[in-house]
């Protein structure tokens, strides 16, 4: 009989972080890629909005929808038994009402089987954080780079960069951790703001492209093995190049089918002469 597997919880965050043990978070958005970063001993994995570009082709998230993040999350969280499994709200659903975001968030949950949802915004969904909260569904905010946001932003930049932005970032994540989140997301702010905001709150501090003193890293699971992707942040660590293994060998396949390379005598099998004779009226080779 194996062993039980020991769930990561709110509660292992929250003690991750007073040891300051760091918090490895990674995306993932398949059955594999789950099944993968869940044995290699991610504590958290994020169904990101991101699969939008990184798995559909897209240029933004933006045209990612709920059934998107709830097919998604479904496959995940069959291949995750330890890490806690946080699924992504598209585009504008954090910004509807009350009712909108508690339906949307309970599917994650009761549907996909998400621990928790990840929302992004401050002050504006502060009071959506607190429902959530209150209606017992765990929630990970965002602040500094919001891609559901890029456009009102301008691009994908570093925020923060200047006192009043650094000074309003850190209130934000004041405000979202008092409306309940259990944890929040920092991407792409300069590193010292980033070392601000963490020493400043109880709730851990996940970093992307937010330095080396958050509780936690967030990377994409793809970017980290240059998989399928053209364009890789100043931010991200390269641990292997997948993709130019995967293309070499798919190349080579198509290369052996069109040269009648494959299957080759140890991938076929035959009958025996008996049957042989019996379907053709003949003896193999005559």
């Amino acid at each position: 009989m194996s062993q039980s597997v020991k769930k990561v919880t709110t509660r292992t965050l929250q003690r991750m972080k007073k040891k300051k043990e760091p918090i490895a978070m990674i995306t993932a958005y398949d059955f594999p890629t789950a099944k993968i970063a869940d044995k290699a001993g991610a504590d958290m994995i994020l169904v990101g909005d991101s699969l939008g570009m990184v798995v559909l082709g897209y240029e933004s998230t933006i045209p990612v929808t709920l059934e998107d993040m709830i097919h998604h999350t479904k496959a995940v969280t069959r291949g995750t038994k330890r890490a806690m499994v946080i699924a992504d709200l598209p585009f504008m659903i954090a910004h509807l009402s009350k009712d909108e975001v508690l339906r949307a968030s309970a599917r994650l949950l009761q549907v996909a089987g998400a621990y928790g949802v990840k929302l992004e915004g401050g002050s504006e969904v502060c009071a959506n954080v607190k429902a959530l909260t209150t209606a017992g569904i765990p929630v990970v905010a965002h602040l500094g780079l919001t891609p559901q946001s890029v456009n009102q932003l301008g691009g994908y930049l570093i925020q923060g960069k200047d006192e009043k932005s650094a000074k309003h970032l850190i209130a934000e994540a004041k405000r979202l951790q008092e409306a309940g989140a259990i944890a929040l997301v920092l991407e792409c702010v300069p590193e010292e703001l980033a070392q601000v905001i963490t020493d400043s709150l109880y709730i851990p501090v996940i970093g992307i492209g937010a330095g080396r003193f958050c509780d936690g890293q967030v990377l994409v699971y793809h970017d980290i093995l240059q998989f399928g992707g053209d364009f890789t942040p100043s931010f991200v660590k390269t641990y292997a190049s997948v993709g130019k293994a995967m293309a070499e060998g798919v190349q080579a396949y198509i290369q052996d089918v069109k040269q009648h390379r494959f299957p080759e005598e140890n991938h076929v099998t035959h009958l025996s002469q008996e049957t042989v004779a019996a379907v053709y009226g003949t003896s193999e080779g005559n």
